[in-house]
Formats: structure tokens, sequence, C-alpha cells
């Protein structure tokens, strides 16, 4: 039975806990990222590490060449995927599109139950914002309940929320201290006073669409029963403010414009967005829910959804969230992401046959060069970007040999098409959000991927270091700007 908010027991809410943290972990031990590495991948880690210095000692011009001929390689698949995707989403048809019209036609008494969870800490700037968000859905007041979930020692954020009046709006749901401090451990707590038909995350400071949940049900109504989850889209309303911003703002286009709908076309699993995934509340419970150790929680549950044998759509609803506009609070944000997405990885191939039967090869292969090539890719770059600069300033003969004609053709049509391949999508992303302003943010890409390799270098050493700690991102940094106006 389900509890009312404030009504519940010490003793249900310890038990709560219990299953918010290690539920997961007891029910499928391996589905978990509590233990980032099982001992197979840590020796085979190791005794990989120990061959290629072995090599490095006897032969370190052949090892580098080989290693070179390796990352090339990694290079051109990439790159060839992704324009693959990018055509597939160019298809209109790759976005599940509800009307306004048919949106509103639905009768309120025929809509279901729908929840909202929104987990937030340390964010008492921005419970006014959420407020503003949850009362403007058009959503039947009587069948939407919205469960704002905050750490009970968060002070300051609840104190925020008594002040706001937050509570005329939705339900606050104290979720006992305890690590790890994780959105996915809030989550995996609030879904124990949930009664929702259909589940929803949103971040504090979000501004979802106003007939998103209604677009989410029509959604629904029309795609086959395998489809447990309908993500909507995300955008900045802050993309102008700085370069940062309208690099974050390109890059969201891209991914969520046209590279999520190509990967729901080609039945691929799809890494969920943080907020604005909505899910079946049957099927999350079939799957699990959410890690609560793993800090890509929804980039994992879109794995475990495909595995199961279910799909996710993409909606064209929008959501406006706030761009990082820090450079040092964006690789905070951006080192936890590369970090959740190698854990999301490890965790699935631990038992690689059983992922290979779940997935199919295709799935398969692309999940690697999403989660695991993503952030590897990143962290090679920083090599490749300070051996281009000593070719340049010194040309050594080391150099010069790492880059036989056979490699070094190979590796500049890597170099020039990869780069200029890249550079239009995000022009044609950007063109078709219709914010101009994103013309100097995407000639300029190159300056961000710098900024990402530094992020992904970061994720990589916290993983070994720390690999569920989830480093903080600070919101409120900025206000809302007419770009919001500008996003449909």
């Amino acid at each position: 039975m389900i509890p009312r908010v404030g009504e519940e027991s010490e003793s249900f809410r310890a038990a709560a806990l219990d299953d918010a943290v290690n539920g997961l972990a007891r029910r499928h031990p391996l589905a978990s990222a509590a233990v980032a590495f099982v001992p197979w991948q840590k020796y085979t880690a190791l005794t990989i590490a120990a061959i290629v210095v072995v090599c490095a000692v006897l032969a370190p011009l052949s090892t580098l060449l080989a290693i070179t001929v390796l990352c090339t390689i990694g290079y051109i698949a990439m790159m060839a995927d992704r324009l693959l995707l990018f055509s597939r989403g160019l298809d209109a048809s790759a976005i599940v599109t509800v009307t306004d019209e048919d949106a509103r036609a639905i009768p309120d008494e025929e809509l279901p139950r729908y929840t909202i969870l929104v987990p937030a800490y340390d964010e008492p700037e921005v419970v006014g914002d959420l407020i503003a968000a949850m009362s403007s859905l058009d959503y039947p007041a009587h069948k939407l309940q919205v469960l704002l979930l905050l750490e009970e020692d968060d002070d300051v954020t609840i104190a925020a929320a008594k002040a706001s009046g937050v509570s005329d709006v939705v339900d606050v749901v104290l979720v006992p201290a305890g690590d790890p401090r994780t959105k996915p451990k809030a989550c995996n707590y609030g879904l124990h006073f949930a009664t929702g038909e259909i589940i929803t995350i949103f971040d504090a400071e979000d501004q979802p669409e106003r007939l998103q949940l209604r677009r989410v049900v029509a959604a629904f109504a029309r795609l086959p029963d395998t489809v447990a989850c309908v993500q909507a889209k995300l955008a900045f309303h802050n993309g102008s403010q700085n370069l940062l911003t309208g690099w974050f703002t390109a890059d969201y286009a891209l991914w969520f414009g046209y590279l999520l709908p190509g990967l729901m076309r080609s039945t691929s699993p799809i890494p969920l967005g943080g907020t604005s995934n909505h899910l079946r509340a049957d099927v999350i419970e079939e799957v699990g829910a959410w890690d609560g150790f793993n800090v890509t929680e929804d980039a994992d549950l879109g794995v475990r959804i495909a595995a199961s044998g279910y799909s996710t759509a993409v909606l064209d609803s929008t959501t406006l969230e706030e761009a990082n506009s820090d450079a040092i609070n964006w690789i905070r944000q951006r080192s936890r992401w590369y970090k959740g997405y190698l854990q999301t990885w490890l965790v699935h191939m631990r038992r690689p046959r059983d992922t290979f039967r779940a997935l199919g090869p295709v799935g398969t292969y692309r999940f690697t060069l999403l989660l695991a090539g993503t952030p590897i890719t990143a962290c090679i770059n920083m090599v490749f970007w300070f051996t281009t600069a000593a070719w340049i300033l010194g040309q050594p003969a080391m150099i010069a040999a790492l880059f036989p004609p056979y490699i070094y053709y190979f590796s500049l049509v890597s170099l020039i098409i990869g780069n200029v391949a890249t550079v239009y999508m995000y022009l044609i992303a950007s063109r078709e959000s219709g914010n101009a302003y994103l013309l100097v943010p995407s000639l300029t890409m190159p300056l961000y991927w710098l900024m990402m390799s530094v992020a992904a270098i970061k994720g990589c050493w916290q993983l070994l270091r720390n690999p569920s700690y989830w480093e903080k991102t600070f919101h409120g940094l900025s206000a809302p700007t007419p770009d919001a106006e500008s996003v449909k």
C-alpha cells in the first residue's frame, strides 16, 4: 500500500531507503554499478595494460604504431556511425509528433494518473521556478502528482521550499540521508510514493512545454505496446549567454534533434536524457528502476529497457533547461556524464554474451561506440592534439615514424572529413532550431571538444578513484532569456 506523503512510518522509511539504494543490486547483482569492476574485468584490464607496457619496452615504435592504427580505425568507425545516425534523423518521421489539437482532444477523464519526480539537492534558488513550471502544465490537477524529493538534511532547500509555498503545488518528500547521495537513489525512494501510471523526471529548474504530458499520453496511445519510454527533447533558455552556453545548446540541438531520433529508427539502445523521459510505471518495476550507484542512471535505464525487449520513442516536445555558463561547473557535469557512460558500459558488458543476445550485433556495436567510445575518444583526442602540436613546433622523427603513408592518409581523411562533417551537422541542427546566434558556436566547436577532452580525462580518473561520487552541478547561474521563446 502506498502511504500518504508525510504519514509514512520509520520502518517504512528505512525499508524504502534500503530498496532505493540496494534494490537493483540485491535483485540483479550484475546489473548494478555498486562495484565498478567485476574481477574478470579488472584482471583483463590489468593484463592488457601489462602486455602493452612490455611491448612498449621491447618494441616501442611498433607498439605505438599499432596503437595509432587502432585509434585511427576507432575514429573512422565513430565518424561513419554518427553520419549514418544523422542521416536517419533527418527523416521527420523519426520523431513522434502530436499536434496541439490531438493533445487537447483527450478528455480529462480518460487521462491516466501521472507522477512527476523532481529530485533536488542544495538548490534553494530554483524552488520558485519549480512552482511556476508545474503550475503551467496543462493536466488535470486531480490526476497529477508532483513529488519534490529533498534530502532530509538539505536544510537550505527545505527552508526555501517552505518559504515559497511549494506545498500548495507539490508534495515534498524528505529522502533519508545516506550514501550514495545520487539522483537515482532519490528517484527510487520517490517511487514508493508514486501513484501514476506514467512517471517522469524533471529537474527543479526545468521549464517543460505546457502540453507535454498530454502529448506523451497521446503518443503512448498510438505507439506499440513495446514502447516503454517517450523521451522529450531538451533545449536551453540561456543559449546566447556566452560562447559556452552556445556550444552546449548546439550540442543538444544535434543530439535531440537528429542523433537520438536516428538511434530510435535504428532500434538501438537509447541513452535517455536526464529529464523529461516519460516511463510506464509497470515497465520501471519490471526492469528494476534506477541504479542508485550509477551516475548516469538515465543512460543505464535506457539500455536496460532495450535489453528487456522494449523501446524508446522521441517526442517533438521541448523542455527548457539552464545551460552551464561556467566552465568549471560544466566540466564537473560533463565529467560525471563520461564517468557514468563508462560505468554503464562496464555493467552491461559483465555478461557480454547476454548483452549481445539482448541487443543484437548492431545494437551492441552502437552501444559500445556511444557509451565507451565517446569518453575514450575524448581522452585520446588530447594525446593526438599534443602530438600535432609537437609536430608543428619541432617535427620530431618519432612522430613521423608513427604516421607512415598507409596511416597518414587515413588519419588525414579522419581529421578533415570528420571535422568538416561534424561542424556541418552542428550547423544544420542549429539552423533548424531557429537560433541564428548558434552560428559562431557551431563554427568554433573544436574549442568545445578541447573542454570535452579535459572532462573525459577527469571522469576516467574518477571512475578509478570514486566511481559512485555524484559531483554536484550548480544551477541558477543565469536568468531566462528571450531565447526561450524561439524554442517550440
